[in-house]
C-alpha cells in the first residue's frame, strides 16, 4: 500500500497550521505535504516535524505573489530575478525540514508562446540544477484549466515529454491523478507509462476534490496498481474535506 502524506494546506484546517502537524500524526499519518511554509519560520515547521515523527514529502517552492494572482514564475521571462530568488528561499526551507522533493510552478501564460516556452525550459533547468547541488528532485505538475485557467503547464503528456527531452535526472512529474482525469482521462494507462519518471503522486475524488472514496475514480484500483507498478514514492492526499477532517478519514484507516 502506498505511503500516505497528508496535504496541511487543504487538510485539518480545524486546527491552525503547525497544529495541524500533531493532527495529522495522532490521525496515523507518517508524512505530509502542503502548499507553502512561507508563513511559519522554517525551524518551526523542522520542530513540528520531529516531534511527530513525520516524514516531508514535498512543498511548492515560492509562486511569486499568490494573493495578487501569480501562479509561478517559471514562464515568466521578465521575473527570471524573482524566480531565483525564490528558489533560495525554497531551498532554505527544504534543508531545515529535510524535503527532498520540491515542486516548481510554471505560472500564467500561453503555452503555445515561444517567449513563454524559452523562459520555462530556463528556469527548470536553472532550479534543476540548485536543487541537484542538495540531493533534491524538481518536480513538475500539470494541472487542468478548470482549476487553474491560464496555467502554462496543462498537459500530462506534455508534461512528460517535456521531462524526457530534458535529460535531467532530479527533474520529475508530480502525477495528480485528479488533474490528469480532469485533463485527459485513462488514468491508470498514464500511470503505467508515466511512472518510471514520476516523482510524486496526488490524489483526489473527481469531480468535487474531495476524499478519494467516491465519485468517477476507483482509487483502491489505483492505490493497487501504484503498488504493482513498484511506485516507491508518496501519494498526496491533495483534497478538501467534506466535513470534519477526521470525519472522512475511513477510506484512509481501512
Amino acid at each position: 500500500m502506498p505511503v500516505f502524506a497528508a496535504n496541511l494546506t487543504m487538510m485539518f484546517n480545524e486546527w491552525s497550521f503547525l497544529d495541524r502537524f500533531d493532527a495529522a500524526a495522532d490521525a496515523g499519518f507518517s508524512a505530509v505535504e502542503y502548499l507553502f511554509p512561507y508563513d511559519e519560520k522554517p525551524e518551526a515547521v523542522a520542530d513540528r516535524l520531529t516531534r511527530n515523527g513525520l516524514t516531508q514529502a514535498m512543498f511548492n517552492l515560492p509562486p511569486g505573489d499568490w494573493q495578487a494572482g501569480e501562479r509561478g514564475l517559471a514562464a515568466l521571462g521578465s521575473r527570471f530575478d524573482d524566480l531565483t530568488a525564490s528558489i533560495a528561499k525554497g531551498l532554505d526551507y527544504a534543508e531545515a525540514v529535510g524535503a527532498k522533493r520540491l515542486h516548481l510552478m510554471a505560472g500564467l501564460a500561453d503555452p503555445r508562446d515561444p517567449a513563454a516556452k524559452e523562459a520555462y525550459h530556463r528556469s527548470v533547468v536553472y532550479a534543476a540544477e540548485k536543487l541537484s547541488e542538495r540531493g533534491i528532485s524538481l518536480l513538475l505538475e500539470p494541472i487542468n484549466p478548470r482549476n487553474m485557467p491560464g496555467y502554462f503547464l496543462n498537459n500530462v503528456d506534455g508534461a512528460a515529454e517535456f521531462i524526457a527531452n530534458l535529460g535531467l535526472s532530479n527533474v520529475k512529474l508530480q502525477f495528480d491523478i485528479y488533474h490528469c482525469q480532469i485533463i485527459h482521462g485513462d488514468v491508470s494507462s498514464r500511470l503505467r507509462k508515466f511512472i518510471p519518471m514520476t516523482g510524486h503522486v496526488q490524489i483526489a475524488s473527481v469531480p468535487s476534490r474531495h476524499e478519494p472514496d467516491d465519485e468517477e475514480l476507483n482509487y483502491p484500483y489505483l492505490f493497487t496498481l501504484l503498488d504493482e507498478l513498484d511506485y516507491q514514492g508518496f501519494v498526496g492526499c491533495e483534497y478538501i474535506p467534506r466535513g470534519h477532517t477526521l470525519d472522512g478519514l475511513g477510506w484512509f484507516r481501512s
